[in-house]
């Protein structure tokens, strides 16, 4: 089964409660919230504060994507401020596992993202403690980026090993997902798809909600 996570990162914030509502009737299944620090990638953009407002005005899951240094230092502010699932990146800090395992310690769902250029092994010995592996297809820190193509053959290295060994991952797709490709990304095994302007910027997010999941119905 298929999940839509539009990131809030291409929303209006003049009209945040609003576009955060036409998400939720379109029947969406999880936000994606993107915090970047500015140092692990070249952009700012908001903390827990926020996205404590954001919990104030909706009830949908909160998928936080932390892309920042050393996130273990600010683990427990996220899951307080409303967070669902909390995502670090295995490139952002030496102690990931440990990371991993604070983020479960709450009672949330842990997820592990990989950058472009880091290789699909690096986790594979972390998948019996994780609940989500995010495959970046575009690098990290800008919204309404080109799909780097070369990430679908992560992607389908990524399925196979979680098949191989049984387990119940979800794999999520962030950069770059649109109509035109959705059905492809999914066929290489994904089934978690962060979608900013594509949901966003789209003149009818009822129905490009329901194209996604009418064009990875196979």
């Amino acid at each position: 089964m298929i999940k839509i996570s539009p990131s809030i990162l291409s929303a209006d914030f003049s009209n945040i409660r609003e576009d955060i509502k036409k998400v939720e009737d379109a029947g969406v299944d999880l936000l994606h919230i993107d915090v970047m620090d500015g140092a692990f990638v070249p952009n700012i953009t908001f903390g827990q504060v926020v996205i404590k407002d954001f919990r104030k005005i909706s009830k949908i899951p909160f998928d936080v994507h932390l892309m920042i240094e050393k996130p273990e230092r600010f683990i427990e502010d996220f899951v307080k401020a409303g967070a669902d699932i909390i995502t670090v990146h295995y490139e952002s800090t030496v102690h990931v596992h440990r990371a991993i395992q604070l983020i479960k310690s709450f009672g949330i769902k842990a997820g592990i993202a990989l950058n472009p250029a880091t290789p699909i092994e690096c986790v594979k010995h972390l998948l019996n403690d994780v609940d989500m592996v995010l495959i970046m297809t575009v690098n990290p820190g800008f919204g309404g980026q080109k799909f780097i193509e070369a990430t679908k053959d992560k992607i389908k290295q990524l399925r196979t090993l979680i098949d191989e060994r049984d387990l119940d991952i979800d794999i999520e797709v962030d950069g770059g997902i649109k109509e035109d490709n959705i059905a492809e990304v999914f066929k290489c095994g994904a089934n978690v798809f962060v979608a900013g302007s594509a949901v966003f910027n789209s003149k009818d997010i009822n129905l490009t909600i329901k194209n996604f999941r009418r064009l990875t119905e196979f």
